[in-house]
């Protein structure tokens, strides 16, 4: 039985759209086959897929899918499962990990802030034009590290789902 047109064209639209993608997320210094494998995972059916799926889906070879799966698990992009008595370890992006990933992204931006910190503390007898950038810096990750955790409970909020703290 061959696909409907609309199906095919659908089907068409949405690969292009994962490559769109990649090629978004490697801007932000992701690899482009991570960013396929990411955005896939976004609108694959079933939602978890082996790494033979993602090789077929994508046009890859399975040892770039075990490295790029490898990269985004490390990224907290995506997860492992493995069902009881399943042979292969499934990957998919949960559900609900978007609080975690950003909670994450919030301890980041507290520990460059610090860093920051210390190294304004370091420059302080230095002329103030020559730490100039490095207050400016300082600044911005304050301000992020204040309202990031505002924002995010603003999110849950108007989301109608209360915050989880990790």
């Amino acid at each position: 039985m061959r696909a409907r047109p609309a199906a095919k064209a659908a089907d068409t639209a949405l690969r292009a759209w994962v490559e769109e993608l990649a090629i978004f997320l490697e801007r932000d210094g992701l690899p482009r086959m991570a960013g396929r494998i990411f955005a896939w995972l976004l609108v694959c059916e079933p939602p978890a897929q082996t790494m033979e799926d993602l090789a077929q889906a994508l046009q890859g070879s399975k040892a770039s899918m075990s490295t790029m799966t490898r990269l985004l698990l490390q990224a907290g992009l995506v997860q492992r499962v493995r069902s009881p008595g399943a042979r292969a370890d499934r990957f998919l992006v949960p559900p609900g990990h978007w609080a975690e990933l950003w909670e994450s992204r919030v301890r980041q931006v507290s520990v460059a802030r610090a860093l920051l910190e210390r190294g304004l503390g370091l420059a302080s007898r230095r002329p103030t034009a020559d730490r100039s950038r490095l207050e400016e810096l300082h600044e911005q990750y304050e301000w992020m590290e204040r309202e990031l955790p505002r924002l995010l409970a603003r999110w849950e909020r108007e989301r109608g789902r209360p915050r989880r703290r990790t």
